[in-house]
């Protein structure tokens, strides 16, 4: 019975998050501040989550940081995902397997 009263309060939570603004904003936002702000909102909040998980996530601060290294290089210059993603990981186990 506890799990569906959670399970209730989570989902109300969950929705209120969302319909508030919809409900609260009715104009259109016209200040280039605030779009601007708003635009970038979901980039940061994506990399303040990702980028401690990746350096937690070896064990091994040296590797963690060469994985990224070849990630960024690879992502800028446009690889793709899979790309990026395979290389990233086979340049921190050689790095492991080097340690």
């Amino acid at each position: 019975m506890r799990l569906v009263i959670y399970l209730v309060l989570m989902a109300g939570v969950t929705y209120l998050i969302r319909m508030i603004p919809f409900a609260l904003f009715t104009k259109k936002i016209e200040s280039r501040f605030i779009k601007s702000f708003l635009y970038y909102v979901p980039y940061a909040v994506l990399s303040a989550m990702t980028f401690p998980a990746i350096f937690y996530s070896t064990g091994n601060t040296l590797s963690a940081t060469i994985g990224t290294i070849v990630a960024l290089i690879l992502a800028y210059f446009n690889c793709s995902l899979t790309t990026v993603a395979l290389s990233a990981a086979v340049a921190v186990l050689v790095v492991l397997f080097i340690v």
